[in-house]
């Protein structure tokens, strides 16, 4: 006869504890919500500043188009830095990859190609930089801040070698893409429906795909997503291509914005990307994170830096102010995760 072993008790005395997974989860998801309504209020905030401080000039269409047109850029950068934060790494090099590929498609527009030719090229050569990436961290264990920083540096150094150090001009004959910039649907131009689409693309991605959920249990926890069948490898890979395909679309809309690839392109906007993706409340240590959360972080950047060159403010004052948003949105960070756990 079969020995049934019956269910585990709780000790008398002592009530069942319920499923603490769930529960954090739960809490977690609160904790998200909670994080966006706290961005939308900054933004409403400054918005408020703005209006006290420079009236004539922040409200007008003009400023928020700028605003919105210079959110585009870093934005879908941003958007690719999401997906690798969350799934546990970092990305450095992107405002380089960018620069890259802007040189990369503006060569090929001095030698008479099309813009067809010109947007495949930058989304190519941003995409190889990102799997050179993947493919050195995941293959070749290297610590991703040292892979893409190795790749920052390289890649400003072609960029440079391949413009001479001079900034190379979107020839006439390639209008469409300067058409981005200059086309406008209900009083925006076109970039900021490309912007908004990539991010419609990545909120779909990361919130409604087996590719999203994948991303969470990597950067959660990589031993246990490769017990659970997960190619952590390959994923990790994966997102680092995936930065690098966002970084080639930025090419094409800082070449739509300045009719221009130069090497000096993409200065600091790894740490504005980064630094929108821990506002917005993405875990540096992976696992947690939303694309809405990091594009609300994103914008609070850029009205944060418009209000400076409204008021006149100096360079060296904005990097200060930023440096202390980072440092403040961290702290709550951690304080929020011990609150939650």
């Amino acid at each position: 006869m079969t020995e049934v072993n019956p269910a585990p008790t709780a000790p008398a005395g002592e009530r069942p504890r319920p499923d603490a997974a769930p529960s954090l989860r739960g809490g977690l998801a609160r904790l998200g919500e909670a994080r966006h309504v706290g961005l939308i209020a900054a933004l409403v905030l400054l918005a408020i500043v703005g209006l006290v401080t420079k009236p004539e000039n922040f409200a007008t269409s003009s400023n928020l188009v700028s605003v919105l047109a210079l959110a585009s850029t870093i934005g879908v950068i941003t958007v690719g830095a999401t997906f690798v934060i969350i799934g546990g790494g970092i990305d450095l090099s992107v405002g380089a990859v960018m620069a890259l590929a802007s040189v990369w498609a503006t060569t090929l527009s001095t030698q008479s190609y099309g813009p067809v030719v010109m947007v495949i090229c930058a989304l190519a050569v941003g995409t190889g930089a990102g799997l050179l990436n993947g493919l050195l961290i995941s293959y070749g264990r290297m610590v991703p801040f040292i892979a893409t920083l190795a790749m920052l540096v390289a890649a400003r150094g072609l960029a440079q070698r391949m413009s001479s150090q001079r900034t190379q001009l979107v020839q006439q004959d390639n209008s469409a893409i300067v058409d981005l910039s200059t086309t406008r649907v209900l009083g925006l131009p076109l970039l900021v429906y490309v912007f908004a689409l990539v991010v419609a693309l990545g909120w779909v991605l990361l919130n409604r795909t087996t590719f999203g959920r994948r991303t969470f249990a990597v950067g959660g926890n990589p031993e246990a997503a490769r017990l659970a069948g997960i190619d952590v490898r390959r994923h990790t890979m994966v997102l680092y291509a995936l930065s690098g395909l966002c970084c080639g679309i930025a090419a094409v809309l800082i070449m739509a914005r300045t009719t221009t690839g130069s090497s000096t392109h993409g200065d600091l906007y790894e740490l504005d990307a980064i630094a929108a993706v821990i506002i917005g409340g993405t875990l540096l240590t992976g696992g947690r994170g939303s694309i809405i959360g990091s594009i609300l972080g994103l914008l609070i950047f850029t009205v944060i830096t418009n209000l400076f060159i409204l008021n006149g403010l100096n360079t060296s004052d904005q990097l200060i102010a930023k440096g202390l948003i980072i440092v403040i949105a961290v702290l709550m960070q951690r304080r929020s995760i011990r609150t939650s756990t």
